[in-house]
């Protein structure tokens, strides 16, 4: 591995022993029986006589009778699907199963009678489970050592609905559900090209959950592509339930709070990284894509950017960096300022001030953790309750925390306009994992300027740089294009340059065969003269 891709191998990434890794290379499958009976004996003893398992066995021939299995899981498969196009087939066609035993039988069959997308065929247990856990369809034929699978993958599903957490004013209105193949094709339907290439394997031993990357070949770095391939291969758990399984196996560093892998529910702004040269990873049951490499100024960048003028889409890229600096360090510098340092606040001001804390038993830092301790959980508590009660929790929560604590003297009104402001603030970050690390980190400036004052939050600000500089995500500076400084990729970053001058690739994410981004020179014509000439109307 080279030096720029170096990487912690983590609990999730140890390799298997050897011992291990020598069984698993020796393990021959077993062949499937000739007989059909035995077959399906099998199958009902492997699967527990699970009640989900539906066997449909059809006797069949002209010249000879032949038996066949259909055998599928209830709720993975399209059973109309079945019924038209394989069992019915199967039934009205009484020299389809002689065709079979023929050679290239199986190309006749499917070309002729059975419209299926795609079949083929199965010689052992392992494929034979595989694909019928998978959703697709087995046939069995009595008297053949070899099955057939046939993809008729179906069942209910979510409809596709609109983001309900990078919500948007303009752009689209879809969002990727739990299906990785509805997931896969949204994205097609934006990126219309050869190149959109996509690498699918199975992950966990127990579930054989569907993983899949996806990269702009041409476009996305190569070194970045095998490393995520790499990391993916060494998982070795037994469940994938969802997407953070897998950020949290293939991250780069585990102690931070903030996150090195991007997530998205859009398809949109999936389509927009992969242009930049990223890579997509899809985990089946999960409506989220993870993006990598992932950069810090990425998470303060909405879809709307790119739909609006870049003056706007600057203005409010300013707004969302300032609110993260107040949802960080708000109750900080209320406490440092004080405390220590009371000769920054107008003199009229500190007199209210001072009039107000006059009555309350706690100092300042006392007061905030209690506000900050309550309303984490008043939020906490409004996410996990029912909708139907879930208006309970504000209504509680303006009475005990906005007027019940300022009455009963636990807190000043000054403390709770702080911590309000902060609270909305924190709402303002699009990405909702920076969001959490924020109110984490919160804390930690609390504690330090209720000691140090403004200079133990200068000296946590230093800490919090150094620590965000010496992050990777995927061999890439998490800091990136600021530290490392690349000038011309800072057109997209707290400041939006228009579209037509944004020229370059992410230098340390695309590959260097392509950093150009195609198409001619886009700058706007210079406006019309205006004005004409009058014309000679005699």
């Amino acid at each position: 591995m080279p030096p720029f891709f170096k990487y912690k191998k983590q609990k999730g990434h140890t390799d298997q022993s050897k011992d291990t890794q020598d069984s698993a290379n020796h393990h021959v499958p077993e062949p499937i029986d000739s007989s059909l009976s035995a077959n399906l004996d099998s199958i009902k003893q492997k699967t527990g006589h699970s009640s989900d398992i539906i066997v449909r066995t059809i006797i069949t021939g002209n010249t000879s009778l032949h038996k066949a299995s259909v055998v599928y899981i209830a709720g993975l498969v399209d059973t109309q699907a079945i019924n038209e196009f394989l069992i019915e087939p199967l039934q009205t066609n009484h020299d389809l199963l002689e065709k079979l035993y023929q050679q290239d039988g199986l190309d006749k069959v499917t070309k002729e009678f059975i419209t299926l997308g795609s079949v083929h065929p199965v010689t052992n247990w392992d494929e034979l489970f595989l694909s019928l856990m998978s959703g697709d369809t087995i046939i069995l034929i009595d008297g053949s050592n070899k099955a057939w699978s046939a993809s008729a993958k179906g069942g209910e599903r979510r409809s596709i609905q609109e983001p309900s957490t990078q919500v948007s004013v303009r752009g689209s209105k879809e969002s990727f559900t739990e299906s990785i193949g509805t997931n896969i094709a949204m994205v097609r339907r934006i990126i219309s090209n050869p190149d959109l290439w996509i690498e699918t394997m199975k992950i966990g031993k127990v579930t054989r959950t569907d993983v899949s990357i996806m990269y702009i070949n041409g476009i996305a770095k190569t070194e970045v592509v095998d490393e995520v391939r790499k990391r993916l291969k060494r998982i070795n758990i037994d469940s994938i339930l969802e997407s953070g399984y897998i950020e949290q196996l293939i991250e780069d560093q585990t102690i931070t709070p903030f996150p090195t892998i991007f997530t998205t529910e859009r398809p949109d702004i999936t389509a927009g990284n992969l242009l930049e040269g990223r890579v997509a990873i899809f985990v089946n049951g999960s409506p989220d894509a993870l993006l990598a490499p992932a950069l810090f100024i990425g998470f303060f960048q909405a879809v709307e950017d790119y739909y609006s003028r870049y003056d706007i889409a600057t203005a409010t890229r300013f707004i969302r960096v300032l609110a993260f600096f107040i949802s960080l360090i708000g109750p900080a510098a209320y406490i440092a300022i004080t405390t220590f340092h009371q000769e920054m606040i107008p003199t009229q001001l500190l007199i209210i001030v001072a009039a107000q804390r006059d009555s309350v038993p706690f100092p300042a830092f006392v007061e905030a953790i209690i506000m900050e301790i309550a309303f984490e959980i008043l939020r906490e508590a409004g996410i996990r309750m029912p909708k139907v009660i879930g208006s309970t929790i504000s209504i509680v929560g303006a009475l005990v925390i906005g007027q019940g604590a300022i009455q009963a003297g636990i807190v000043s009104p000054a403390t709770v306009i702080v911590v309000a402001i902060t609270a909305i603030a924190n709402f303002a970050t699009p990405s909702y994992t920076v969001a959490i690390s924020a109110r984490l980190i919160r804390f930690l400036f609390m504690i330090i300027a209720a000691v140090f004052g403004f200079y133990g939050i200068i000296l946590g600000f230093i800490m919090l740089l150094v620590h965000l500089v010496s992050l990777r995500s995927f061999g890439v500076p998490y800091m990136t294009p600021l530290a490392p400084f690349i000038p011309k990729n800072l057109g997209d970053t707290i400041i939006r340059t228009p579209l037509w001058a944004e020229k370059i690739r992410p230098r340390l994410i695309s590959s260097t065969d392509n950093p150009v981004r195609e198409g001619e020179d886009q700058k706007p014509a210079p406006p019309q003269k205006r004005g004409m000439k009058k014309k000679n109307t005699r």
